[in-house]
């Protein structure tokens, strides 16, 4: 079953009526809403929507229309059992508050578990997994030459040629769209003119928020353009995919992306200029994340179309800056929108990818086990990462 939302709508606008418990051993079928409850009755995400009264777990997940093919996991032994083991500690809520967990092996979903909020077909918001969302996007205007990965390092200046220079900052010449979705822009607000530029973002129709944030920054300087975790980047790169793109961003998202891989069903909350929101704004089914780390691992290809310019991919995922901010492990490292680190597994190395949003949403992309795993939660803690990398990846790197 599938739900028509509107793009731009918040997640907490979507609705519910009444969802039938699910226990694991119960039934075959993954919990959903009702496409009437979605569109006649309102709801909170995180406060109203009621959390499923049992786990449910699937260890050989059931095909639906979405495109996605199936397998089981791994038979057997201790390996199958410490997934099912930490599915079920899930569902009895001793990591957090977490509502789906899903593993694709070898381009197959073979395991698939939803608790408290999560439902099959109901798209869950994705905060700052939005932003490596976007990353995709630039990628794609990228492989339809829209773009040119010479572009990355032209002076964002080349995309506005309308600002006004005389209120420009100092340094602002340097930034490039490398910068912004590496998260090195050097721009430095204070809260002050940081509200006073959101404020007029979200109330002036048409205001121009590039304009705003290099008038009000700090100069830019050599030693500014280091990594700082802000919206002030991605929301300046959004603009620029919608100066670069036939039509608008949000429609180029829309056909070019996310349709692409069969995604039909989702939520984008725009700004009052009708760009959607480029930090967190997006809402996105469980299944559909998959589609999404399956992508990263077999360098922006889907059903044997090069979708996504494999060079900028390789880039975005690549070790471009260190992150500096206290809450990001020393381990992480900062591509395009991406994080990338190299984790020790058995007695190798690999390589992660990961998409990573406040409140528990992952897309965890290992691409020589071609292995994604999908989180979502709301948990304020969020420290479900390291039960993921002891006692999950290790099952499929075992030969």
């Amino acid at each position: 079953m599938e739900i028509n939302l509107i793009h731009n709508s918040l997640i907490a606008s979507i609705t519910l009526f009444c969802i039938a418990s699910i226990a694991e051993s119960d039934s075959k079928s993954a919990p959903e809403i009702s496409e009437f409850d979605v569109n006649n009755l309102s709801y909170s995400f995180e406060q109203t929507l009621p959390d499923l009264d049992n786990a449910y777990i699937d260890s050989n997940p059931s095909a639906t229309t979405d495109g996605i093919t199936v397998g089981g996991l791994l038979s057997g032994g201790n390996s199958r059992d410490s997934i099912i083991a930490l599915a079920r500690e899930l569902g009895r809520d001793e990591h957090g508050d977490y509502d789906s967990l899903l593993i694709s092996h070898k381009d197959k979903l073979v395991f698939e578990s939803y608790y408290k909020k999560g439902r099959l077909n109901l798209p869950h918001f994705q905060a700052s997994v939005t932003k490596s969302y976007l990353s995709i996007a630039i990628g794609r205007a990228v492989q339809l030459g829209h773009l040119t990965m010479a572009d990355l390092d032209k002076p964002i200046g080349y995309f506005f040629q309308e600002l006004k220079p005389d209120q420009l900052l100092d340094g602002a010449e340097n930034i490039t769209l490398n910068h912004l979705m590496s998260m090195r822009s050097g721009i430095r607000l204070n809260d002050e003119k940081l509200r006073l530029i959101m404020d007029n973002s979200s109330k002036t129709k048409g205001y121009n928020i590039v304009q705003g944030l290099l008038k009000y920054s700090a100069a830019i300087t050599p030693q500014s353009q280091t990594f700082s975790y802000q919206d002030s980047d991605p929301r300046i790169t959004m603009q620029i995919l919608d100066r670069v793109v036939p039509g608008t961003a949000e429609d180029f998202i829309r056909d070019e992306v996310l349709a692409k891989l069969g995604i039909t069903v989702y939520g984008w909350r725009s700004d009052i200029n009708g760009l959607p929101i480029a930090e967190s704004g997006s809402s996105i089914r469980s299944r559909d994340m998959l589609k999404l780390g399956t992508l990263v691992n077999n360098s922006g290809q889907w059903n044997g179309e090069q979708l996504i310019s494999a060079e900028f991919l390789t880039k975005a995922t690549s070790n471009i800056t260190k992150p500096t901010e206290d809450w990001i492990p020393d381990t992480f490292n900062y591509g395009y929108f991406w994080y990338q680190m190299d984790l020790p597994i058995t007695d190798k190395t690999y390589k992660v990818n990961l998409a990573w949003g406040a409140g528990g949403q992952r897309i965890i992309a290992v691409k020589k086990l071609d292995l994604v795993v999908v989180i979502t939660g709301h948990d304020r803690e969020d420290k479900i990462m390291n039960e993921v990398s002891t006692r999950v990846l290790p099952v499929f790197a075992k030969p």
